[in-house]
């Protein structure tokens, strides 16, 4: 089935945090299910679908760190934890009945494929979902960072960021009643107003390549393929 949504090919940042549902730690399957079933939602439509998700629903680097870890081996498990999630959401979206492939920017050929851009481009010409895992593969570079690189490597027409929120406000709106959404905001006001969506260096990337990111709220159900089809609340930053 061609597709007729204005983003041909995207990149879905989800963040660990969400595999937990309402637990306090770890996976839960229902969780990655529903989000499955989103992802699957928008590939019927003929969006070719590739997915970065975080790990600190397992383990985080940062906090592993301030705790008096060695930030290199802290942020080391903090890439293991992404693999661990990309491989749950693939075994979840295979007994869906959809191909799907973990490709991992460290080398572990008994779990999965290593990541390259020609083979992930290949997959998802020939229709599979790919899971990119363990971020950039370095240390001292988060998951957002990882997943706009992604987004470029893989001439993606857009990154979409599910987060908690459904957009970029001017500031946090769980504190600050007054607090403001944007339908669209440029990258430069987001670095000039501080406003943490995603870490400086994965919006500088995304700004470079000219890919815009697509701010919702992922813990809405639906929310993926609402906001793909250009409904539902969600702000798009762009270069201009």
């Amino acid at each position: 089935m061609p597709s007729t949504q204005k983003y041909k090919r995207i990149l879905l940042k989800v963040s660990g945090e969400v595999l937990m549902g309402q637990q306090p730690y770890g996976i839960d399957l229902d969780t990655v299910g529903r989000l499955a079933d989103e992802v699957l939602a928008c590939a019927a439509t003929g969006t070719q679908m590739a997915l970065v998700i975080g790990g600190g629903n397992i383990f985080r680097g940062l906090a592993g760190a301030a705790k008096g870890m060695d930030r290199v081996s802290a942020d080391h498990m903090g890439i293991m934890a992404t693999v661990m999630n990309a491989l749950a959401m693939q075994g979840v979206l295979t007994r869906k009945g959809m191909d799907a492939r973990v490709l991992s920017a460290i080398a572990m050929p008994t779990v999965c494929e290593t990541y390259s851009r020609a083979k992930g481009i290949h997959h998802l010409e020939a229709g599979r979902i790919i899971i990119c895992a363990a971020g950039t593969g370095l240390p001292f570079f988060t998951t957002d960072t990882g997943a706009a690189l992604r987004a470029a490597e893989l001439s993606c027409d857009a990154l979409f960021k599910g987060t908690s929120v459904d957009g970029v406000y001017s500031a946090d709106p769980k504190s600050d009643p007054d607090a403001r959404r944007y339908d669209t905001i440029s990258f430069n006001e987001i670095l000039a107003k501080d406003l943490r969506i995603m870490d400086p260096a994965a919006i500088a990337l995304a700004r470079d390549n000219g890919i815009p990111v697509v701010v919702f709220s992922i813990r809405k159900p639906g929310a993926v393929v609402e906001v793909l089809s250009g409904g539902g609340l969600f702000t798009t930053v762009t270069k201009d």
